[in-house]
């Protein structure tokens, strides 16, 4: 039987490769729904090619664009906020893939959840910021959370048949960015354009100014912590620039486990989807000979400072997660803006941090008041 998937953000990158994988494997999978929030062409584009039940426009403005384009196809045309929210629980739906970018996806992760379905789990923010809330939910749901991320999927198929056995550490590694080994001098001037060139993975422009800035290994480890419920001190980051090994598990017994391939997400994608199982792919595969040497450092995070301050927030706890993943949203539009330079993201969020009321244990609707208020202190701030 196929199974039934909704893409929330299937504009983005990760979106548009999940797209890519239903299409290779039609007996396996099939587009129930798709949302986008603002690319109204690619999402009709997209609608069109794969004909899904629903498609929900975030926007308002784009509703009529949209629903002109669809009206000679059997699809159910809806926007809003509230509309996404909703869809995710349509009885049709198997499982959702949440691809949407940061704090908007939290709630339709946590509605998908309560409805029951399994998440393909794309969107971090969701655990950085309200990581105990979202696992408390899916437990008593009974839901399976797979993680998409390449080096939270490298975990998960790590600990396969291991759930018995005792974790010492989480090793997540990250390819450094394009300003590995730079100075605090070289990075006073570097352009937004500079800092979107990666040089191993194709993302969006938010996640990979998180990757230049190295905060998107901060957000992993916040993640990593609700996701495979262990302590910010049994989580280590290692610089990895191949990034062939994509994370690896060691236990107590000091042995360790590796995932490792070709860079490429629509393998994890793919991997969650049909999870327990594996599909086969045509997809390029990695060799030792083209690989002769595979090397690690450590991450240097006086220079990269976002590291240190997401292992802070996270010790911290509470509200402290939600706090600095807006301000970060923020200071990240703002560097792509040309309003602040690179150096001063992590400023931003220190201070927004330093500025900020500390909730011990936030409720759901504090995380929304937090992220709000949050908002308004680091556009200040800019």
């Amino acid at each position: 039987m196929q199974k039934k998937i909704a893409i929330l953000g299937s504009t983005g990158s990760i979106g548009t490769q999940a797209l890519e994988v239903i299409f290779s494997y039609p007996e396996a999978f099939a587009v129930e729904i798709l949302t986008a929030r603002n690319n109204a062409d690619l999402l009709i584009e997209q609608s069109i090619l794969h004909v899904p039940n629903a498609v929900v426009i975030g926007n308002e403005n784009h509703y009529q664009k949209v629903k002109e384009a669809l009206r000679h196809h059997p699809i159910k045309v809806y926007c809003g906020d509230e509309s996404v929210a909703q869809v995710v629980g349509s009885e049709s739906v198997d499982m959702v893939l949440t691809a949407m970018v940061g704090f908007s996806g939290l709630r339709p992760t946590l509605e998908a959840i309560k409805a029951g379905k399994d998440i393909a789990l794309a969107n971090k923010e969701t655990l950085v910021v309200a990581g105990e809330l979202i696992m408390e939910e899916a437990r008593k749901k009974q839901v399976n959370i797979i993680p998409v991320d390449s080096e939270h999927s490298a975990i998960f198929q790590s600990l396969a048949g291991e759930r018995q056995n005792e974790i010492e550490k989480l090793i997540l590694t990250a390819s450094g960015g394009p300003f590995r080994g730079r100075n605090l001098e070289n990075l006073l001037k570097v352009t937004p354009e500079e800092a979107l060139c990666h040089p191993n993975w194709c993302m969006g422009p938010k996640i990979t100014i998180d990757s230049a800035t190295l905060m998107n290994k901060g957000l992993e480890v916040i993640e990593a912590r609700w996701l495979f419920g262990v302590t910010p001190e049994q989580i280590e980051v290692v610089v990895h620039p191949q990034s062939i090994i994509h994370s690896l598990v060691q236990f107590v017994d000091g042995s360790i486990k590796a995932q490792m391939g070709l860079p490429d997400m629509r393998l994890p994608i793919q991997y969650a989807f049909s999870f327990p199982e594996r599909l086969p792919s045509d997809y390029d595969r990695f060799s030792f000979k083209d690989f002769p040497e595979l090397t690690f450092e450590q991450p240097d995070t006086k220079i990269f400072r976002n590291l240190a301050i997401s292992y802070e927030s996270l010790r911290k706890g509470g509200n402290w997660p939600c706090i600095l993943n807006a301000a970060n949203e923020v200071a990240v539009e703002a560097f792509l803006e040309n309003k602040i330079g690179f150096l001063d993201i992590p400023d931003v969020i220190e201070n927004t941090l330093g500025k900020s009321t500390f909730i011990k244990a936030p409720l759901l609707d504090d995380y929304f008041e937090t992220d709000l208020l949050a908002r308004q202190i680091a556009k200040e701030l800019i």
